[in-house]
C-alpha cells in the first residue's frame, strides 16, 4: 500500500473529528484520503489526471469518500456542485505521484529516456512540453527555466536549444538529455536536469495559475477556523504559496514543517498550514 509524504504530519494537522467534511485535492493514490475515513471524516477527493482517476475509481469504493475528475483549481466550484461545503479542513499535496512517474508515459522523468516530451497531467491539454521547446523563444525558454526552478544555467541551456532545435526536433526526453549533459554547466548534471524538467512540468500544467487560483477557491469553502494545508517539493511553490498566504490577512499561519524522511523525494517535501480566521 502506498504511504503518502507527511502522513502522520498531515493527519495531525488536520484535527480531524468524526464525520466532519475534508477536502482531498490532490487525491493521487489516495493515501490521505484513506487515512483521513479511517479517523472519521467524510472526504471529498479531485484527481486531475484522467487515467489515474479511472485507475482509483475502480480499486477503491468507500462510502465516506467521493472521488471526481476535476482540476483543483475549481475546487470550489467542485465543492458547491456535490454539496460539499462549508468543509473543516482542505490539502493540496503539490508533488506528482511515483506511479504517476514511473507508469504514465510521459516523460516526467529525466530517466525515462525513450518517453515522449509530453509531460501533460491532464490530456485535454494541447500543448506539450515538445511544443514549448521546439516553438518558444530564448526568452521565454529563459523565463519558464528561471521562474520556475530557479535554474542558473538558464541562458546557456535555452540558447543551446534554440540552436539544436534548427538540425532537429525535440520529441523524446533523451533529446533533452543529450543536450544538456553536453552542454558546460555549474551544477551537477543530474541536479540542473531535475530542475529543467520541474520547470517544464510546471509551465505545460500551468501550475502556479492553478495553484493560486486553488488557494482562494480553497478559502471560500473553508470554515472559520479550518485549516488549509500545503504539501510543496521545491522552492518556487514552496515561495509561491508562502508569499500568497502572506497577502491573506484572514490567515493564521504556522511554521513550515518538514518531512523527516530521508528519502530524496520525501525530504524536500515542506508542509504549510495556515487556519482560518473566525471573523
Amino acid at each position: 500500500m502506498h504511504t503518502p509524504v507527511l502522513l502522520e504530519q498531515v493527519i495531525d494537522a488536520l484535527k480531524i473529528i468524526n464525520k466532519d467534511k475534508y477536502i482531498d485535492a490532490t487525491y493521487g493514490e489516495g493515501g490521505h484520503s484513506r487515512e483521513i475515513i479511517k479517523r472519521g471524516g467524510k472526504v471529498l477527493a479531485i484527481e486531475w489526471d484522467l487515467e489515474q482517476f479511472k485507475v482509483q475509481s475502480s480499486k477503491f469504493q468507500i462510502g465516506d469518500l467521493k472521488l471526481v475528475n476535476g482540476n483543483f483549481k475549481d475546487i470550489e466550484r467542485i465543492a458547491r456542485e456535490n454539496d460539499f461545503f462549508p468543509v473543516d479542513g482542505i490539502l493540496f499535496d503539490l508533488g506528482i505521484s511515483m506511479n504517476q512517474i514511473r507508469n504514465a508515459g510521459k516523460g516526467f522523468s529525466y530517466l525515462a529516456l525513450e518517453e515522449p516530451l509530453d509531460m501533460r497531467i491532464n490530456q485535454k491539454l494541447t500543448t506539450t512540453a515538445a511544443d514549448i521547446i521546439n516553438s518558444s523563444s530564448v526568452h521565454e525558454l529563459y523565463e519558464i527555466f528561471s521562474r520556475n526552478s530557479q535554474e542558473i544555467d538558464s541562458g546557456p541551456i535555452a540558447e543551446a536549444i534554440s540552436r539544436a532545435r534548427h538540425m532537429k526536433k525535440f520529441d523524446k526526453v533523451v533529446d533533452l538529455t543529450d543536450l544538456i549533459s553536453g552542454l558546460s554547466l555549474r551544477s551537477k548534471r543530474e541536479s540542473v536536469l531535475r530542475r529543467i524538467f520541474q520547470a517544464l512540468r510546471m509551465r505545460v500544467n500551468d501550475e502556479l495559475t492553478n495553484i493560486e487560483k486553488g488557494i482562494d477557491g480553497a478559502l471560500n469553502v473553508l470554515k472559520p477556523s479550518g485549516r488549509l494545508l500545503i504539501i510543496s517539493f521545491n522552492q518556487t511553490e514552496d515561495r509561491f504559496v508562502k508569499d500568497i498566504f502572506k497577502k491573506k490577512t484572514e490567515l493564521k499561519t504556522q511554521r513550515p514543517i518538514r518531512s523527516r524522511s530521508n528519502n530524496r523525494f520525501e525530504k524536500t517535501a515542506l508542509l504549510r498550514v495556515v487556519s482560518k480566521a473566525t471573523s
